[in-house]
């Protein structure tokens, strides 16, 4: 609670912890201007968990997040209420463009697309969701896998990239 308290802080507003919510040990959250990170409550964060955060990200009630996970949010990304996402996965709503072949990848501007994780999805260890994906209601992705395309509610998929298991 205390971490929670202090986290609210020093955001200046921009981390919003609604109810009881527990910050693991060396969670960061690095904020851009106008970033909002929003705790539902009951949400717990593994420690050593980052966020980078240019837009918007919610976690939703009673959603866990495991030790270790990074969510990079430069549009917006939600985890559902009683989501679960184990040690070391990877959420990120962005890539960089690469549309003129005659400019530097650095250089180009990003695209980005929302990712939502449904309630009560698993996330396996190590796994990683890209831009754009939606996790439906209680479906399950397994350890290291990479999810590249929406998920059915309540199916499980695995693999590089992910496919229906």
């Amino acid at each position: 609670m205390l971490r929670a308290t202090l986290a609210r802080l020093r955001s200046r507003g921009r981390l919003r912890a609604h109810g009881r919510v527990r910050i693991g040990r060396g969670v960061r959250f690095h904020l851009g201007a106008g970033a909002v990170v929003t705790l539902e409550d009951g949400a717990r964060i593994g420690a050593g968990t980052r966020f980078h955060v240019h837009g918007q990200a919610r976690i939703g009630a009673g959603a866990t997040l495991g030790e270790r996970c990074v969510i990079a949010a430069h549009e917006r990304v939600e985890v559902g209420s009683g989501a679960r996402l184990d040690d070391e996965v990877v959420l990120i709503d962005f890539d960089h463009g690469i549309a003129e072949v005659e400019r530097p990848v650095r250089l180009q501007s990003l695209v980005t697309a929302p990712i939502v994780i449904g309630d009560d999805a698993v996330l396996a260890a190590g796994a990683t969701v890209l831009r754009g994906v939606v996790v439906g209601r209680g479906a399950h992705a397994r350890p290291r896998s990479v999810v590249t395309r929406d998920v059915a509610p309540g199916a499980t998929v695995g693999g590089v990239p992910a496919r229906p298991v």
